[in-house]
């Protein structure tokens, strides 16, 4: 924030001021958040929309949740279970952050805000293939342990001519003996062991380019067209291209970042900055929706360690002295009401 255009720290509104505040609105952040405003601590998400969850078709994996849940469903839920607590959902993009001291100052598309703790969920975007290309989650996927089940004894495509690509192939075995690797006329960079695997295990490896989609008119892919002028029937496949990591934040605070581009963080999603945090996909680990969920309520639970007002410690008590009757409990009013509201709510 720069006072050349007014704005001071000072002058910052109270709503625009939290103790923890998430940057990104997928199942990582919105459970972070979630759990910070349960455990008493003001929190905001500041999520600029998208993202991998919500271009989900249907949901797998999540425990309790039906498959026929679309992402965008599964995180509006979240959302209204997250206000329900007390905390703000902003649509805002964050596009700087400063620490300030013991806190740190966020410019967003909206204005500024200041938080004690932030918690970095940006995620990634998956590097996508030149088209033509199936429609997205209609054949085309980029996630092989959502939906390698979907799979199962059909014909499948891998696109990509690296490591991931052709272990990809390899894994999809398990479900189904038609699996072809489409390199689209580029050359394969995979190591001499893989290429010796390859040759071990039942996988067609296509060379030519793919120059048509035929789509089924339900919308799913039925077949792909070749510069060679063949035709191959698949029900759907991965594209294995890599992944473009959203560190830019993270980066620019000076938190570590490792060699792929993720942040590198600790078992609670603490990162080499204090007081910053990063979880979900742009942290290392398996990129899945529970997964994202453990690390954010993880992350979650680490930030009220830090930030809960009691028990004092030995040193604050004789400082301090005793804890007054009128200084408990601890947790802002507006949240202390709002837990009120839905215990009367389920009262009823």
């Amino acid at each position: 924030m720069s006072e050349s255009d007014g704005t001071t720290r000072d002058s910052i509104a109270a709503d625009r001021r939290y103790d923890v505040a998430v940057v990104g609105g997928g199942p990582a952040g919105l459970t972070t958040a979630l759990y910070a405003a349960r455990l008493g601590h003001e929190t905001a998400v500041f999520d600029r929309g998208g993202g991998r969850a919500a271009m989900m078709q249907d949901t797998h994996n999540v425990i309790g949740t039906p498959e026929s849940v679309s992402g965008n469903e599964f995180l509006s839920t979240a959302v209204d279970q997250l206000r329900s607590y007390g905390a703000d959902y902003r649509r805002e993009f964050v596009t700087g952050i400063e620490r300030a001291g013991n806190s740190f100052d966020l410019e967003t598309t909206e204005g500024p805000a200041v938080a004690d703790r932030v918690v970095l969920a940006t995620g990634f975007s998956d590097e996508r293939p030149d088209p033509p290309l199936p429609r997205t989650g209609r054949g085309l996927h980029y996630c092989l342990h959502c939906d390698a089940y979907m799979f199962v004894d059909e014909s499948v495509y891998v696109m990509g001519s690296g490591e991931s690509a052709a272990h990809v192939a390899m894994i999809m075995l398990n479900f189904t003996d038609d699996i072809d690797l489409l390199l689209r006329g580029d050359e394969p960079t995979w190591s001499d062991e893989t290429a010796t695997l390859l040759e071990g295990h039942p996988v067609d490896i296509v060379h030519e380019d793919v120059t048509g989609v035929r789509n089924g008119d339900d919308g799913w892919l039925e077949a792909l067209e070749f510069e060679d002028g063949s035709v191959r029937e698949y029900r759907g496949g991965f594209a294995m291209y890599g992944s473009d990591y959203n560190n830019d934040l993270a980066a620019s605070l000076g938190a570590a970042i490792n060699d792929d581009g993720t942040v590198a963080v600790d078992d609670h999603g603490r990162t080499s900055v204090d007081g910053l945090y990063a979880v979900g996909d742009l942290t290392p680990g398996h990129n899945q929706i529970p997964v994202a969920m453990g690390q954010g309520a993880k992350a979650g639970l680490a930030i009220h360690t830090e930030l809960r007002a009691f028990p004092k410690s030995l040193d604050e008590l004789e400082a301090e002295g005793a804890v007054s009757a009128s200084d408990v409990p601890a947790m802002p009013a507006a949240l202390r009401q709002q837990a009120s509201d839905l215990a009367s709510m389920a009262d009823d």
